[in-house]
């Protein structure tokens, strides 16, 4: 979407290449935001929805079997990436760093080169976004479990001593499983969809006007085209 949409401002919007025009920032951002929250809904739902599920359905038992393989899982896949992605990035810094010799294949411009930048295009989302991701992920799961917890047992007293037991009733065991699948399903649905964020297609696109040659000196300009760089001030 974004591609599509800087294609259309150069097309449409007369004066980008002079630079004489800014170009629309806020389509962009507004395009690039939307995408943002649209795909952080499902995982955020999931985070959210999937242990109360567990527990109401399973138990406590099931949730604090699901909360161990939580931190267990999301901390060796956040080391994992941290560190493929560190790789990627470190292997394409040092073939940069290597004479030029495409003869060789070192260098920039190499195969090698060209090979690193594509594991780079990988390793720097793993090792800067979705990596320490997992972090606050883990802890909104925590956080979520504990709370739905305490809805899931009552202070009994036996003996003189008051216990903690389990207190899942058949109808919130339902209620809860039917409602929280339902919810991830329609969040899986709406993250799949695919939603038109650009400009219209069916708009007829302007011919761009071509780059600019390079300015000639100050010194030798002459007073005609110093005339006619002014004329279109005046009549704005």
């Amino acid at each position: 979407y974004v591609v599509n949409e800087v294609r259309w401002q150069f097309a449409n919007i007369k004066g980008i290449w002079e630079g004489t025009t800014d170009p629309d920032y806020g389509k962009v951002v507004t395009i690039v935001t939307a995408a943002a929250q649209k795909e952080l809904l499902t995982p955020a739902l999931l985070a959210i929805i999937t242990p109360i599920v567990i527990g109401f359905v399973f138990g406590l038992m099931a949730l604090a079997g699901f909360l161990a393989g939580v931190i267990l899982v999301g901390q060796l896949m956040a080391v994992f990436q941290a560190n493929a992605g560190g790789a990627w990035d470190n292997a394409k810094k040092t073939i940069e760093d290597e004479p030029r010799d495409l003869a060789k294949n070192t260098g920039k411009g190499s195969e090698r080169h060209k090979a690193s930048v594509v594991g780079d295009t990988v390793g720097d989302p793993l090792k800067d976004t979705s990596g320490p991701a997992l972090n606050p992920l883990i802890k909104v799961i925590n956080l979520v479990s504990v709370i739905a917890a305490s809805m899931m047992v009552t202070v009994a007293t036996v003996d003189g001593v008051k216990v903690f037991e389990e207190h899942r009733p058949l109808a919130a065991q339902i209620a809860v499983g039917v409602v929280g699948v339902l919810i991830i399903l329609i969040a899986l649905y709406f993250s799949k969809r695919q939603v038109v964020m650009g400009r219209d297609e069916e708009e007829a696109p302007v011919a761009a006007s071509p780059a600019p040659a390079p300015a000639a000196s100050a010194a030798s300009a002459s007073p005609a085209s110093k005339e006619s760089k002014e004329q279109p001030k005046k009549k704005r």
